[in-house]
């Protein structure tokens, strides 16, 4: 059963997902069939545009999307999981306009898989993001209002294991643009699968960035490596998330003070108000909670509707919340 199956399936009635705009044959179509194609293809994207790569084609290069599409005019960027986007350094994708979809192919290879900068409203649909040196699905810089789903993601962090993540919202402190919080607000994550060989954390949610979404993912630390913290599937940093009907197996935990899912506190006024509800963990850890939430993190719910599993130190460090 292919991923968009498994997760329509697994979330009936709990998670709702979006819909793909489905294109119409016309002018705006662009079939490319070469590297050279797809760059010309993707500087030219006009609102509406659809590119369409070839299906056992692997594009090399690292690839710019630049253009704007509007919200009743996106533009697309499409293509089978063989058609292969491919990068031996930097960033294999680096998008910086909104309004796009990219649905389907694959991405190997580069430092970064795919960065998007300064983006608002993108749907990232069933993509398979794999090989990666960095982390594999990075916003940042004030990228709001996207949706990652219906993706696989895995083997990221080959050039070092810390900075593997599999998808990344926001900017650590060290690098807020001009000193300021990164409004990397409202992106949500629906129904990826995670792993294995995420060898940092499966989803990182950092300081500054507000009111986004993780519901319905499949998170495996088969592989995690541990280096610079990196012990965790979920890791959030930011205000006002809702994590939900997420299932994970086995977390590297390297310090009895930690756990799968984890609330840290970065910049003070961060890490507050979070929510953690009907996830389930399969935590393989001896030395692991389930749910750990620092001192300093204020107003976090851990529900007690989640399911923890073999973490050697319990269902959570904070008492659960009954009643969501």
């Amino acid at each position: 059963m292919r991923v968009r199956d498994r997760v329509l399936a697994a979330t009936a009635g709990a998670v709702t997902l979006l819909a793909l705009a489905t294109p119409a044959a016309s002018a705006g179509t662009v079939p490319v069939k070469t590297s050279a194609e797809l760059k010309t293809a993707l500087a030219s994207a006009k609102p509406g545009t659809t590119i369409e790569l070839a299906a056992n084609t692997t594009y090399t290069g690292n690839f710019q999307a630049a253009a704007n599409g509007t919200a009743s005019s996106r533009i697309t960027l499409t293509g089978p999981r063989s058609a292969v986007v491919k990068a031996s350094g930097g960033r294999t994708v680096e998008l910086t306009g909104s309004y796009w979809t990219l649905s389907g192919f694959t991405i190997t290879g580069g430092q970064k898989g795919l960065m998007a900068l300064g983006v608002n409203h993108t749907l990232v649909d069933g993509l398979k993001v794999t090989g990666v040196g960095h982390e594999g699905i990075h916003f940042q810089h004030g990228s709001s209002d996207n949706v990652v789903q219906n993706s696989e993601i895995s083997d990221t962090g080959k050039e070092y294991g810390g900075y593997g993540e599999g998808i990344y919202f926001g900017s650590a402190k060290s690098n807020w643009p001009g000193g300021q919080p990164d409004h990397s607000d409202r992106n949500k994550a629906i129904g990826n699968e995670i792993g294995p060989d995420v060898r940092a954390e499966s989803v990182d949610i950092k300081e500054g960035t507000t009111g986004g979404e993780l519901r319905g993912n499949t998170f495996d630390g088969t592989g995690q490596s541990g280096e610079n913290y990196a012990d965790s599937w979920v890791d959030v940093k930011g205000n006002g998330y809702l994590i939900t009907g997420n299932k994970g197996r086995r977390v590297f935990v390297h310090d009895a003070m930690y756990g799968a899912f984890e609330v840290h506190v970065q910049v003070d006024g961060w890490g507050r108000d979070n929510t953690f509800a009907g996830n389930t963990a399969d935590v393989q850890a001896p030395s692991a909670y389930g749910f750990y939430v620092v001192k300093q993190a204020t107003g976090n719910k851990v529900c007690a509707s989640n399911t923890v599993t073999a973490a050697g130190k319990g269902f959570a460090n904070v008492a659960a919340t009954p009643g969501c």
